[in-house]
């Protein structure tokens, strides 16, 4: 795939230096910046064919396949738009809009143009998310009860983050985004989100935009996905996922605290990680960080379901509804209630059944708990089927033996 980036910031660097780091048949082409000098020192970098601060004319360069749109929130929509007269594959990266209505309009904009439109939603593609998702799929911790997961730093990189009519809000549509998306994926995107809870603050910072957040999202299977996210956090990224099943759970730590650590007395300026705060004492870098974030999976996928004809892992459909529950959480958050996420266009499950899974002792008892005490004995905690009493058996372990 021949490549046209939308953008020379921050998170453009990455999605190149991910794209041009291995030996790969996917290259970026030109990249178009709305400061020219920006444009000729990315493309320096990464040694590109074509710079441009013309944004139609690197959409339309004759021999780009996909425009790549790693622009301010407030950009994404307009972007989709040329992209879609031009009849040009589109990644664009999270948010997607800065609210449903915004995002519903880019994803009629991709379908109706008969395009590709992938949400690049990166932390649904890391090696341990993928290798987690896998593992839930397989039944091996049962039925998904609760998720966590927590994004948190001490802020962005760029000054338009931080104004609320550009980006649409403050960390909750920053990281949120990508919290909410994990949830879903661990407890099955065909399960629809009802209602979200939401508390929000601006603690620290002199923005309009929280800082700050905390929310739960109800789905309609009964289960319950938690998400927290700061620009408040001081030491580094947390980057932390949680899942809890009637089975067994999943714990990850993705950045923060990966078994890499360096102590250094600060000579040398070297770079350490994102969003890490100091260059001294002990470090906690990130082997391949691109990687680690899941980047290299993410435009794999991507340009492999362009040349297959099939939706990506993570699509502009995903974005939306991601979109959805946010702004279900920024109302919650001032409301102080639950508030409904509204999908006008939802196309997974409608009923989804929340039956409890009882488990058998015998034809008089079901079993609630079975554990082996410091003694050696195996106590089960019963209920009687008929009349609801719970009851405690003791088993010395000899019986089994």
């Amino acid at each position: 795939m021949r490549i046209a980036i939308l953008g020379s910031g921050f998170i453009a660097r990455f999605y190149a230096t991910s794209l041009h780091a291995q030996r790969r048949k996917d290259y970026i082409l030109t990249v178009y910046s709305r400061d020219i000098e920006n444009a000729k020192r990315f493309a320096d970098d990464y040694q590109l064919a074509h710079f441009t601060n013309d944004i139609d004319e690197a959409i339309n360069h004759p021999d780009v396949d996909v425009v790549l749109i790693s622009l301010p929130n407030d950009l994404h929509e307009m972007a989709v738009a040329k992209c879609a007269d031009a009849k040009k594959h589109v990644l664009c990266t999270k948010p997607l809009g800065r609210t449903a209505a915004e995002a519903k309009r880019m994803l009629d904009m991709v379908e109706k143009a008969g395009i590709f439109g992938g949400y690049l939603e990166d932390l649904c593609y890391t090696p341990k998310f993928l290798k987690s998702v896998s593992a839930i799929q397989q039944g091996s911790i049962g039925r998904i009860l609760w998720t966590k997961s927590r994004e948190a730093h001490p802020g962005p990189h760029s000054d338009w983050f931080w104004n609320k009519d550009k980006s649409g809000g403050g960390a909750i549509i920053d990281l949120g985004c990508h919290c909410i998306e994990i949830g879903r994926n661990f407890i099955g995107k065909q399960v629809k989100p009802i209602e979200v809870m939401c508390w929000a603050d601006t603690q620290v910072h002199p923005i309009e935009a929280e800082d700050h957040a905390i929310g739960l999202v109800k789905y309609a299977n009964g289960a319950m996905s938690q998400f927290e996210v700061s620009w408040t956090f001081r030491g580094g990224m947390d980057l932390r996922d949680e899942v809890m099943g009637t089975e067994g759970s999943i714990w990850l730590n993705n950045f923060l605290r990966t078994g890499f650590e360096i102590f250094s007395t600060g000579k040398g300026d070297n770079y350490v990680a994102e969003k890490a705060e100091i260059s001294k004492g002990w470090l906690f870098p990130v082997g391949d960080e691109a990687h680690e974030l899941g980047y290299p999976n993410m435009f794999t996928d991507m340009f492999t379901a362009i040349e297959e004809g099939r939706d990506a892992l993570e699509t502009f459909y995903d974005g939306y509804v991601v979109n959805a529950i946010i702004d279900a959480a920024y109302l919650s958050a001032k409301t102080k209630k639950w508030e409904p996420v509204i999908l006008e266009d939802w196309r997974g499950e409608e009923i989804v059944d929340k039956k409890q899974e009882l488990v058998s002792f015998d034809e008089n008892y079901f079993l609630i708990k079975e554990e082996l005490m410091p003694n050696e004995d195996l106590k089960r905690i019963l209920k009687h089927k008929a009349t609801g009493e719970v009851i405690q058996k003791i088993f010395k372990i000899e019986q089994f033996k």
